[in-house]
């Protein structure tokens, strides 16, 4: 018996075809289409194929790109500059700021910088925040994709006992939140995480985010788990692979997501459902309140 493959690209293109609907609703009522810009700087290969596809995405759900393609060598301040140009623009509703940057430009930084209400990707600390605190605005799109793909399988969460590996700012720190949240036991490995093969054998859903091809042995699968594999690493001979060995592990797994066609596509539809929220949401204006409230006397 192998496992059920969750089929990533398919239930992302339903999500897509939803918000489609929903942008040409908003412009049959003469409102403006969400405005989502993308921040691309320098040349990096891998960022232009991620970049180009998400502008397509955009033009497919009729959400209007705004492409903002920067020099290499920009200066951290002229980024600023940028950003701040776009927060102020009404008809940009969401930002999003492709990474890796330049290593001379202070990340973190950059990215608390952009509108947390405009910021489609969830990096912001505001957002991240409050989806600690259960009560989520615009979510970090790969955990985010990732629980909604889980529902649409119909995957009951609570009670699980959940395993990610990796603890990165955009997915593993936040996953393990959107499982909490999910009434999960959550367990987060990570480089220096004693004997992670005996957290992988207990695990009923498993989360590999490392980008280390096969770093997560087959044989250490839980019979009948749910594996969804979120590494992505290129191969020698060009091909995708995963963190883990997709047709071995799906001998032992009752739902495994493949590598490409799993997760990737999930991370473009959440981007855009941000985009979507950002544009049409008024809890923003709450936040924005609370924000600019003075801070209470001692």
């Amino acid at each position: 018996m192998t496992a059920k493959i969750i089929d990533g690209k398919a239930i992302a293109k339903n999500i897509c075809d939803h918000l489609k609907n929903k942008v040409q609703d908003l412009l049959r009522n003469n409102c403006p289409a969400p405005g989502l810009a993308v921040i691309l700087v320098g040349n990096d290969p891998a960022s232009q194929v991620y970049v180009r596809n998400k502008r397509a995405a955009c033009q497919n759900c009729g959400i209007k790109s705004i492409a903002l393609d920067l020099p290499q060598h920009i200066s951290e301040e002229r980024l600023l500059s940028h950003i701040e140009q776009l927060n102020q623009d009404p008809s940009v509703h969401g930002i999003l700021l492709q990474l890796p940057l330049p290593q001379s430009i202070h990340t973190p930084l950059v990215l608390e910088s952009i509108d947390f209400t405009k910021d489609v990707d969830g990096f912001h600390p505001l957002n991240l925040g409050l989806l600690a605190q259960g009560r989520p605005y615009l979510r970090p799109c790969t955990p985010y994709g990732i629980i909604r793909l889980l529902e649409y399988e119909k995957i009951a969460l609570r009670g699980l006992d959940a395993v990610i590996v990796g603890k990165s700012n955009i997915v593993g720190k936040p996953m393990a939140l959107e499982l909490l949240n999910a009434g999960c036991t959550v367990t987060l490995c990570h480089s220096t995480t004693r004997d992670i093969e005996k957290y992988v054998k207990q695990a009923d859903l498993l989360i590999a985010a490392t980008g280390k091809a096969g770093i997560i042995k087959s044989q250490w699968i839980k019979s009948n788990s749910i594996v969804i594999d979120v590494g992505v690493v290129r191969m020698s001979n060009g091909k995708l692979h995963g963190d883990i060995e997709f047709e071995t592990a799906k001998q032992l797994a009752g739902y495994i997501t493949p590598v490409p066609g799993g997760v990737g596509p999930m991370t473009i539809a959440m981007l855009l459902e941000n985009t979507l929220i950002a544009a049409t949401s008024t809890r923003k204006i709450t936040y924005r309140k609370i924000l600019n409230q003075p801070a209470p006397e001692k």
